[in-house]
């Protein structure tokens, strides 16, 4: 058995890594630096230690059990496993773009062999798999699809930033395109997932399961997110609210916050555009998502409010964001929402500093032309906002980074020190 995991990132790489402690496995990426890097046993996304990377990487790609990163096709072409971990984002307008999931099944065409079996890991809506992926790799390869060569699906759970739950640790969902496939796929699964398998029945049913689990989450969070725009209106603290509730034994502790990620701002816009496809205007979904995008521009617009309450002056104002990874402590940038607040501060005429210790800085410039210090300033500001929980912001000496008139506003909710506004 060899497998080849197509993608590095936050995916890919744990899972390949996890592969390799009992299987031959080839990491296959389109980035040579990317790939570079894993080979010297560093990760820059921090999802696998340095220990746990070198201690699975081989030298040559012929070693029977380990982790080999390659870019060339040459490496790959003798795996009977295929499993492809690319992002599936959506565009400026929120559609899907299955853009990387298309050039990967055209990469697996290329060395696709009879009997291969092709498992996609990728969010994507109902019927994508077997729909828009396995064409690809039919018309590629020249192979029949349940003839020639078959597919699995088995929707990633990884949780960016978290040690605790990571990717053996959290009970994997498997499917095949046939019931023997299906067996295949699941076997493969729990032979690495201490957590367990779930077999579904269909590789549809599969891809149905991941997409709602992210978009319950990101209902939920919009209802919260709508309560606290309520409980400001009302005067009253939304985290003394949901303390007092959650007393209830069902009730759900979600928390009003920014709703960013490869996952939970992006997925419920694949179930929806697949919903839409079949006439059906999904309204809740949407609503969701409407009102989670809108968070931004909201909290922007509070931070002014009390800026102008204190008699600030708003026009060349600096404010520091601490903060613009999509989450705690985790240098993942990826659909962040923090850059809503900073876009919507800057049309006010706010100068806006932002500090990450966490982020890779030539990542932050190449995707949203933004400036992120990793350093923090010696300077003092108008406003200081704490857009991500990172544990290096929670003990923090705020007053010394504020002016004798300014605020200091925790989109969070978290601090245990007096702030002048919090979501």
């Amino acid at each position: 058995m060899k497998i080849g995991v197509i993608g590095l990132g936050y995916v890919g790489l744990p899972l390949a890594r996890l592969f390799a402690e009992k299987y031959n496995v080839v990491g296959f990426d389109i980035n040579q630096t990317r790939v570079d890097e894993l080979n010297q046993g560093n990760d820059f996304t921090l999802e696998v230690s340095k220990e746990l990377l070198t201690s699975v990487l081989k030298k040559e790609n012929n070693q029977s059990v380990g982790l080999y990163c390659s870019t060339s096709l040459e490496d790959i072409k003798d795996c009977n496993y295929y499993i492809v971990t690319v992002p599936t984002p959506v565009d400026k307008h929120n559609k899907p773009d299955l853009t990387p999931l298309y050039k990967a099944s055209e990469t697996v065409g290329k060395v696709l062999k009879k009997n291969d079996i092709v498992i996609y890991e990728s969010t994507v809506y109902p019927g994508a798999t077997e729909e828009d992926c396995v064409p690809v790799l039919e018309r590629v390869s020249g192979l029949k699809f349940n003839t020639d060569f078959f597919a699995g699906y088995s929707p990633e759970r990884i949780n960016p930033g978290d040690k605790e739950h990571t990717v053996e640790k959290i009970l994997k969902i498997t499917s095949g395109s046939t019931k023997e496939i299906g067996f295949k796929v699941d076997t493969l699964y729990k032979s690495v997932i201490t957590a367990g398998t779930h077999l579904a029945p269909t590789i549809k049913v599969a891809e149905a399961a991941k997409v709602i689990e992210n978009s319950q989450r990101d209902i939920n969070i919009a209802f919260v997110n709508e309560l606290s725009k309520i409980f400001n209106l009302l005067g009253i603290d939304t985290q003394d609210v949901l303390k007092a509730a959650g007393t209830k034994w069902n009730f759900l502790p979600f928390k009003p916050g920014l709703v960013g990620g490869h996952c939970i701002g992006v997925d419920p816009y694949y179930l929806a555009q697949k919903a839409q496809e079949k006439g059906y205007h999904p309204e809740i979904i949407l609503a969701g998502r409407k009102l989670n995008d809108s968070m931004g521009e909201y909290v922007a617009s509070q931070v002014v409010k009390l800026m102008i309450k204190k008699g600030i002056t708003i026009s060349g104002a600096r404010v520091l964001m601490l903060g613009i990874a999509f989450k705690e402590n985790c240098p993942d940038v990826r659909n962040t929402k923090i850059v809503d607040v900073i876009a919507a501060l800057k049309d006010y005429g706010i100068e806006v500093v932002v500090y990450d210790p966490w982020v890779n800085t030539a990542e932050v410039e190449h995707e949203y032309k933004l400036k992120a210090e990793t350093v923090l300033p010696e300077a003092s500001f108008d406003a200081v906002v704490l857009g991500v929980a990172h544990n290096e912001f929670l003990n923090m000496d705020f007053k010394s980074l504020q002016k004798e008139k300014s605020i200091l506003y925790d989109v969070k909710g978290i601090l245990n020190v007096n702030v002048d506004g919090k979501l």
